[in-house]
């Protein structure tokens, strides 16, 4: 995971190589953290946490853009955003792999049943548990699908 001084770092690195998509990304993305940062009534330095989620969003607006790109005939363009999506990945952690995630849903999709949560009410506590557990190891979509597919099997 990264914080604002890596990112600030490794900005300055790719300058001094003179890598031009890694320098604009990467000054696009400190601009997003300052943004986050001062988004609300006051200012706040954001956790690590935070600034992946930061990271997280930029990716996804990312990877849309070049499909959007990519539909409309502009390989081009969609060359740079998917570029400009690989520089921001290396700030993400390691994602979480499929049987750990499904093996957490399935605990807490039990501990919900067993507390007498289950159908649709149980969607919020479970996907709010793994959220959890998992941290920034797995997007929210993803979370939620996987919790949505559990509950229609039922619990265990």
């Amino acid at each position: 995971m990264a914080g604002k001084q890596e990112i600030q770092a490794d900005l300055t690195a790719a300058m001094r190589s003179r890598d031009e998509i890694t320098v604009a990304t990467l000054r696009m993305l400190l601009a997003a953290v300052k943004k986050a940062e001062v988004a609300g009534s006051s200012h706040v330095e954001l956790t690590e946490d935070q600034v992946v989620g930061v990271v997280r969003s930029e990716v996804r607006k990312r990877t849309e853009a070049a499909e959007l790109y990519r539909s409309g005939g502009r390989p081009e363009l969609a060359e740079r955003e998917a570029a400009e999506a690989e520089v921001l990945r290396r700030y993400l952690p390691a994602e979480i792999d499929e049987d750990e995630l499904h093996n957490i849903v399935a605990t807490e999709v039990q501990r919900a049943a067993a507390e007498g949560v289950t159908g649709g009410k149980a969607m919020g506590v479970v996907v709010k548990a793994v959220r959890e557990r998992v941290g920034t190891r797995a997007e929210g979509g993803r979370i939620a699908a996987v919790v949505k597919a559990a509950l229609q099997e039922g619990p265990g």
